[in-house]
């Protein structure tokens, strides 16, 4: 089980659901996307190009150490689960491919901000940036495939805005069993936009949205008294919601989903 965090963030965002699946018998994983994440300084280019994000999860697969040092016996059976630009990760694994970055001035889909909280004039950084190599070879791929027939299904946990750039035709050609959790009360990437167009678009796609005042970040780990403090854009919900019983809930349905395929369904 392959973990994908979401803009800004770290693996330990997911740990929740990582710990949750080790008890029910899976191996769980998960990466800090370099130049995406909170764990290093932000780097315009890592916001820009998030499609380099599924070679991370790819390279983990690529990558036998961490299979000897578990010292236990692995099914090959390989799923992803990824939260908001996570999500984004989780589908591109499974077969969508990009029309649009959704920053690009091309993109019929206007963006309503110019960037994420964590990288508010992210749209501004693109044409400073245009002559740089390194974006430029990787925007230049930006359409091609990122699919990894390895990943056998794919959970998409409150996918943001950027999943609107998506092709059609290749969310249609999507051919693996993909399953969608929204919160009903998410303003970042409200699920009547982002979830709903996505299953609309995957053949065959699961969507669920959680009711009763589920905000996006209800899907992060819980927060400490400090971060509580700190960011409570992040850590306090709406009254009655308990972020446990939500990851709890969350948790059994991947189970479930992950299981579907082991027992064939």
């Amino acid at each position: 089980m392959v973990l994908s965090h979401g803009t800004g963030a770290t693996a330990a965002a997911l740990e929740w659901l990582g710990f949750r699946l080790a008890h029910q018998g899976f191996v769980a994983l998960a990466v800090d996307h370099h130049g995406h994440t909170g764990s290093e300084r932000y780097r315009a280019e890592g916001f820009l190009c998030m499609w380099e994000r599924a070679s991370d999860l790819t390279a983990i697969l690529d990558d036998s150490s961490w299979r000897s040092q578990l010292g236990v016996e692995i099914d090959e059976r390989v799923f992803v689960a990824g939260f908001s630009a996570g999500a984004y990760t989780a589908l591109l694994l499974a077969g969508a491919r990009i029309a649009f970055s959704q920053f690009e001035p091309g993109n019929p889909v206007k963006s309503p901000i110019r960037g994420p909280q964590e990288f508010p004039n992210l749209a501004d950084e693109l044409p400073k940036l245009s002559q740089n190599p390194v974006l430029l070879a990787s925007w230049e791929g930006r359409r091609g495939s990122f699919s990894d027939q390895r990943f056998r299904r794919a959970l998409a946990i409150a996918p943001g805005r950027s999943v609107l750039g998506f092709s059609q035709d290749s969310l249609r050609a999507v051919d693996k069993p993909v399953q969608i959790i929204c919160g009903d009360d998410d303003t970042v990437a409200p699920p009547s936009e982002c979830g709903k167009w996505l299953s609309d678009n995957i053949p065959g796609c699961g969507y669920e949205v959680l009711s009763g005042g589920v905000g996006h970040y209800a899907f992060l780990s819980e927060g400490s008294e400090m971060g509580r403090e700190a960011a409570p854009e992040l850590f306090l919900d709406r009254q009655g919601i308990r972020r446990t019983a939500i990851h709890d809930y969350v948790s059994q349905r991947a189970v479930e989903f992950f299981r579907g395929d082991i027992r064939g369904q």
